[in-house]
């Protein structure tokens, strides 16, 4: 799966879409994809500039992101203006070795067990065969309430009602 599937099934888009390919995909068990980490990105101006290191957070995050993209192709769904993929919690993480511009992440996830739109996943993420960080993920489909979805992109003043 390239990089335009990828964003026909994830809301994500740039600086936040974590991952580039989908390189294994077996619906209702697991998904094997890559991300590739550049120095153009962002993050790394100030994280840290003097030793550029991925934040164990957008690992998770890029590990979350290959999780959904397996829910959505097992599932059949995709996220829209009505709905969202939501962290339900983060356990047992452990970050086993820094990650940096030029490597390359392979993501792994395995669907554990689904019930009432709650997947949990067991998750890696790996450079050259070795873990760079490891969890247990719970994410949650939900539908987003219909004043919530209205009002989306509005702004207002402290102040106004």
């Amino acid at each position: 799966m390239d990089i335009h599937e990828i964003m026909r099934l994830l809301p994500h888009r740039y600086p936040i879409i974590l991952v580039d390919r989908v390189l294994e995909l077996e619906p209702g068990k697991r998904i094997a994809a890559l991300k590739n980490v550049s120095i153009n990105e962002p993050v790394f101006m100030g994280h840290f500039p003097h030793y550029p290191v991925m934040p164990g957070v957008l690992i998770i995050e890029a590990l979350a992101q290959a999780a959904a993209i397996l829910s959505f192709v097992t599932f059949d769904k995709r996220a829209d203006s009505n709905s969202v993929y939501y962290f339900a919690g983060i356990d047992n993480a452990r970050f086993k070795r820094p990650v940096g511009p030029g490597d390359q992440l392979r993501l792994e996830a395995e669907l554990v067990r689904e019930m009432r739109g709650i997947g949990k996943f067991s998750a890696r993420a790996l450079v050259d065969g070795q873990v760079a960080a490891e969890a247990e993920l719970l994410c949650a489909y939900r539908q987003i309430p219909a004043s919530a979805a209205a009002g989306h992109g509005e702004s207002r003043r402290v102040g106004e009602s």
